[in-house]
């Protein structure tokens, strides 16, 4: 239990950073008022990104199942977007338009692929030795 807790922290953390980042690129709807709020800002946009993942997506995968098989599973980069979308309409403080929110989990998801892929390497290495 307190690995998993301590994989969703990282996966927080990461989802954090990764949203500061698609929002310096794209550059759309926040402003530096002061460097310590902004930073809790966007600690608070990755939580709820994280959880919004966590809890809204499966059910979004699971409805929009048709769309995702009839293209092959390119539409899951338009769940992933609509799943960064909601988060930051959540967050106060932060907008972004629903094309660069597509971007954005683009990105977003490229780092949770890399921080699942860690985790399941040092697992597999503790495992064998």
């Amino acid at each position: 239990m307190k690995k998993q807790f301590g994989v969703f922290l990282l996966r927080c953390l990461l989802n954090s950073f990764g949203l500061w980042i698609t929002v310096r690129v794209f550059g759309t709807g926040y402003t530096d008022q002061d460097l310590q709020s902004g930073f809790w800002v966007f600690i608070l946009a990755g939580i709820i990104f994280s959880i919004v993942n966590a809890l809204l997506k499966p059910l979004v995968v699971v409805l929009s199942l048709p769309a995702i098989l009839l293209t092959l599973g390119l539409f899951t980069i338009i769940v992933n977007g609509l799943m960064v979308y909601i988060a930051l309409k959540l967050t106060p403080g932060i907008t972004m338009t629903f094309w660069y929110s597509v971007l954005a989990g683009m990105i977003l998801s490229l780092i949770n692929y890399i921080v699942s892929t860690t985790i399941e390497m040092r697992k597999t290495r503790k495992e064998t030795v």
